[in-house]
């Protein structure tokens, strides 16, 4: 029989289907390692899927990359919380978390040095949070944001520290980013109120890890994305009878309006990996946070760490089986998959101003440096669209499944008397390592 042609094409997967670890050692230089088969999975995507642990600690440490998807959706971190052995949970985690920083630190240079070529400024934000839900909206806060920016250096002020679907964490908040600084200093969070700072940490200790890897083993598999496939924008319309493009000034800057159309939010979850009791433990846990009990995870009671799930019976799928199956219709290689998937339309607007004087690349470099808030790396996917012309200076855009944000670029202003002291931290304030331990 002539040997299969997809069967030379990826010798790396074929190596850890077969469990073939002494051959794929001898490769793994020879070859990409982060090459997908036609379902979409790169070798660490099938070491982990079949739970060949040697292949899956060899990958990592030839520097497979772990934020990969394959067709279905899934990361190789996913399909090993579903396979559940804990080892290589723990080993994925703290490999992602290295690669991400290692990704940063490359970008980092080029940031800085787009950060000094623009002029100094400040600036404000609006944001009006929105709900569906009316008791929600009750108790949405708004926020006005302020953004100093001089040489490689911002400072971002801020009333709004946290958010989930149900908690709104309040307080005086500045955020830091020292360009000049090595990174592991060049981050700092302080709290005005309490005279308070906490340098955002650049390793997780080792603690924070596993219990991480305890949530993620004890939660749904989720995944969520704005869908902007079918995106369009439609110039919005004014007045009764004679209707017309729609036009108004945003604080000082004049804008045309725009419905955006197509906007939905796909999310998926899966949990063939969770027992009755995690399911009976979950339910308690939202209830809880629904009624605004915010203790979260665990309530702060020391608990055992979750063990690894016996695996899930041997796949007898052949490797020729595998690699001729059409794409997207991957056999299964774990346990079988208990999922559900729901998708929400969002009508949203966006006013686009030719006055604004920030171009919408400026925007993207500062967002990047304010991304550890959640809000505002949502903010920074969204103007990574493809926008009409201008600069966005009014956008409505879904923050959560129930929650909308409104945010106004209502002051812009090119400064050079920006008070260097601004990104210095105070004499008087005190270092709290834990004062924001989601940063």
């Amino acid at each position: 029989m002539a040997e299969n042609s997809e069967d030379k094409r990826y010798p790396l997967h074929k190596c850890v289907f077969q469990g073939d670890v002494k051959t794929l050692s001898s490769m793994i230089r020879m070859y990409d390692i982060a090459e997908k088969d036609k379902q979409g999975n790169t070798p660490l995507h099938l070491a982990v899927m079949l739970g060949r642990k040697e292949s899956v600690q060899l990958l990592l440490a030839h520097g497979a990359p772990v934020k990969v998807k394959n067709l279905a959706g899934w990361s190789p971190l996913a399909e090993a919380i579903s396979y559940g052995d804990r080892q290589t949970i723990s080993s994925l985690v703290r490999k992602l978390k290295q690669q991400a920083r290692e990704q940063m630190e490359e970008r980092r240079p080029n940031l800085v040095a787009t950060l000094r070529q623009m002029g100094d400024f400040y600036m404000e934000l609006k944001w009006d949070f929105q709900s569906w839900v009316p008791l929600v909206s009750r108790v949405l806060p708004s926020d006005v944001c302020k953004i100093h920016k001089s040489g490689a250096s911002i400072r971002m002020d801020t009333t709004l520290v946290d958010f989930n679907d149900m908690r709104w964490e309040r307080g005086d908040i500045s955020f830091i980013f020292n360009g000049d600084q090595k990174p592991s200093k060049s981050l700092t969070v302080l709290d005005n109120k309490a005279k308070l700072y906490q340098r955002v940490r650049y390793e997780e200790t080792e603690l924070e890890i596993e219990d991480e890897v305890d949530i993620l083993m004890s939660s749904d598999i989720m995944a969520a994305q704005m869908s902007t496939k079918g995106i369009t924008f439609a110039r919005a319309q004014t007045g009764w009878i004679f209707r017309e493009d729609k036009r108004e000034m945003v604080g000082p800057f004049h804008a045309d309006f725009y419905q955006i159309n197509g906007m939905v939010l796909e999310s998926r979850k899966r949990r063939e990996h969770l027992s009755e009791e995690d399911l009976q433990k979950n339910k308690a846990i939202m209830e809880s946070l629904t009624k605004g009990n915010s203790q979260g995870f665990a309530n702060g009671e020391p608990h055992a760490r979750r063990a690894s799930l016996t695996p899930p019976p041997e796949s007898n799928i052949t490797w020729d089986e595998y690699i001729s199956a059409p794409p997207g219709q991957c056999p299964l290689l774990g346990r079988n998959l208990v999922y559900k998937e729901s998708s929400k339309s969002f009508k949203a607007t966006v006013a686009m101003s030719p006055d604004f004087p920030l171009t919408v690349d400026m925007l993207l470099n500062v967002l990047e440096v304010i991304a550890p808030f959640k809000h505002f790396s949502k903010l920074r996917q969204f103007v990574l669209m493809k926008l009409p012309p201008g600069f966005p200076v009014k956008i409505d855009i879904p923050i959560l499944p129930t929650v909308t944000a409104k945010i106004t670029f209502q002051e812009f202003a090119f400064r050079n008397d920006i008070d260097p002291q601004l990104f210095q931290i105070p004499s008087d304030y005190f270092e709290d390592p834990m004062r924001f331990p989601d940063l």
